[in-house]
């Protein structure tokens, strides 16, 4: 006869919940930022590079992403976002997800299902901050080395704003983060953004996300 198991079921910690996440890229690159408010278990904002496991619908979804600034997100399984911190004991490398064309909690349409997603580096995990607390310059750190690049501006205050921009640069563009003049949680114009990349403002590509209701 068989048992019972009486020792209790380990607790998921603080940070375990849905995590949406913005998708984009294209075939230089696919990134996922996470959709960050200033609560657990949503309190962090963390940036991954990411593929999709199988082949045709990572090249698929390449295609669509490539060159456009039209929103993807993440719907994934619930997990604990701490799992995918470098630092803890066992990190995560994989989770399951719908990948939805829009926002997948306003209206967006699932494009593809169940898919496995890869993490293949983890670029930013960090807590955030929930004191008010206020900055007079906002940071935007890039991703991608080759021409195709995003600016991703780091959550520095409260109340804040979240804030992906398709960059194209040109060949051995520097690959460092910038700093421009912030206006509350007023969106970063492609003018500021251009003057310090020091480059022409037609290489700033447009915005792939924007957000200031989850960060109040």
């Amino acid at each position: 006869m068989l048992a019972l198991c009486t020792l209790p079921l380990q607790a998921a910690d603080k940070t375990y919940g849905t995590h949406g996440m913005a998708l984009f890229g294209g075939q230089e690159g696919l990134y996922a930022s996470h959709l960050p408010m200033f609560h657990a278990p949503h309190d962090f904002q963390v940036i991954l590079q990411i593929h999709i496991a199988d082949k045709a619908t990572d090249a698929a979804l390449r295609k669509q992403l490539d060159g456009k600034t039209a929103l993807w997100t993440i719907d994934p399984e619930k997990f604990e976002l701490s799992s995918i911190a470098p630092e803890s004991e066992k990190p995560r490398k994989e989770f399951r997800a719908d990948l939805v064309q829009g926002h997948f909690e306003r209206g967006g349409s699932p494009r593809f299902k169940g898919a496995r997603i890869v993490i293949d580096k983890v670029i930013v995990f960090r807590q955030l901050e929930s004191k008010e607390h206020s900055a007079k310059l906002a940071r935007y750190i890039q991703l991608g080395s080759g021409k195709q690049r995003f600016l991703i501006k780091e959550i520095n205050t409260r109340p804040d704003f979240d804030h992906i921009v398709a960059y194209n640069a040109a060949p051995g563009a520097p690959t460092g983060a910038i700093q421009v003049r912030r206006w509350g949680v007023q969106q970063t114009g492609n003018d500021a953004l251009a003057m310090a990349l020091k480059v022409n403002m037609a290489a700033i590509g447009g915005t792939v996300y924007f957000e200031t209701g989850d960060l109040k």
